[in-house]
């Protein structure tokens, strides 16, 4: 009786697209460029899939996609940078210089990012300060 599960057609089952990752954007790696400060490239990228803490100056973009019928499909970028400044680029992907390959809609990209917005410390923040003997006005990490 359970050997006639096994045998016939399953394609009445339906199998889910999993994707995972960051999905990694011909046009968005089209406007990096080494010199970028680490805000640019997460303003242009996302947030990084591995940000590894022995490597800090190392950035991994991973993309997996894996079809319910069909070739699981993987895409990686890897971002090196020197200090603040994006330095290189390697993976499956990089950009592309105009003239190669898929033309590039724009030729020259101006990327503004927006300002790093502070916002006022609430209520239970200044409570905090105030008990443990600490400046509100203190910028940085304590």
């Amino acid at each position: 009786m359970f050997g006639g599960c096994s045998m016939g057609d399953w394609s009445l089952v339906h199998r889910i697209d999993v994707q995972q990752g960051n999905v990694i954007s011909q046009d968005a790696l089209n406007q990096l460029a080494p010199g970028m400060t680490r805000r640019q490239v997460q303003y242009v990228m996302g947030s990084p899939m591995i940000t590894d803490t022995f490597h800090k100056n190392r950035w991994d973009y991973i993309y997996r996609m894996q079809p319910g019928e069909g070739k699981v499909t993987e895409q990686h970028v890897t971002l090196f940078f020197n200090g603040d400044t994006l330095s290189s680029i390697s993976g499956t992907m990089h950009p592309q210089k105009t003239g190669q390959g898929t033309p590039v809609a724009h030729e020259q990209v101006t990327l503004v990012v927006p300002p790093e917005k502070r916002t006022p410390p609430g209520l239970l923040s200044r409570f905090w300060y105030w008990i443990t003997f600490r400046d509100i006005n203190k910028t940085g990490t304590d």
